[in-house]
């Protein structure tokens, strides 16, 4: 009788500790789903990011906040991919964006980068979030200037370390090609007189006319049509991925395009 309730009493502890095992299961099983739900990527809680400054409608200054299409944009993907940016969007000039993700000073860049092969060596991207190209901006009375042909030997300011200056370097024979720094450095340096014409990408260039510029005019075609990626440093595999998945969510549910109409005007 006594080894019968021994036996009753282990029978019901080893129930107990089933039961208990059962429920840890479902406990961690439910978190291995929240992991599939972020696509099981292996993130840090945090990422330095930066920007440029200059670069208007996609990131610029105003009232002391940076604020612009790419800085919209990277948020609602941190907050979508999970992350964290950590403390506040740098900035830096856009010729040292590269080199900074180079030396793992910052870790993402988000500054109207164009994805080429030559950027894809040193740094990688996320899919394309923004088509792009390149056109020519020159004084509203200038009536020689209406084509890529009609710079040569004229003076043209663009940007410094950007894919217009390669571009112009790479088709042109006889020019003067002034880089600056900052993009209303380039602008001003047409207005001013000191250069024929600003060669730079499109939506900045129209941007600017629209907004700012002082008697400029864009003309000629759309040349070298770029995509815009997302620059993350290498060796991020998952942090690409996830940055991929979270852009494409974005598109799905109307975010993308919100943001899109607030800066642009309607996306449809």
């Amino acid at each position: 009788m006594f080894s019968k309730k021994k036996n009753w009493i282990f029978m019901l502890a080893l129930i107990s500790l089933l039961v208990l095992a059962a429920c840890g299961s479902g406990d961690d099983s439910s978190g291995d789903d929240a992991e599939a739900e972020n696509g099981d990527y292996d993130l840090n809680d945090s990422y330095t990011v930066v920007s440029d400054n200059s670069f208007v409608p996609f990131e610029f200054m105003e009232d002391g906040e940076l604020v612009g299409f790419d800085i919209e944009l990277i948020t609602a993907i941190a907050e979508e991919a999970g992350f964290e940016i950590d403390g506040e969007i740098q900035t830096t000039n856009f010729d040292g964006i590269i080199p900074g993700l180079q030396t793992g000073q910052f870790e993402i860049a988000v500054a109207g980068i164009s994805i080429t092969e030559e950027r894809k060596g040193t740094v990688d991207f996320s899919d394309p979030y923004y088509e792009s190209g390149i056109t020519i901006a020159v004084p509203e009375d200038n009536e020689d200037i209406n084509s890529l042909e009609d710079l040569e030997g004229k003076t043209i300011a663009t940007r410094l370390g950007s894919t217009s200056a390669q571009f112009l370097e790479a088709n042109l024979e006889d020019k003067q090609i002034d880089p600056y720094e900052q993009l209303d450095q380039v602008y001003m340096s047409v207005e001013n007189g000191n250069a024929d014409a600003a060669v730079y990408d499109l939506p900045n260039v129209e941007y600017y006319i629209a907004t700012t510029g002082d008697g400029l005019k864009a003309v000629g075609e759309t040349y070298q049509a770029e995509d815009y990626g997302i620059a993350i440093a290498k060796g991020n595999e998952d942090l690409v991925a996830a940055i991929n998945d979270a852009l494409a969510t974005l598109h799905e549910n109307g975010t993308y395009d919100e943001i899109y109409d607030k800066w642009f005007g309607s996306s449809e």
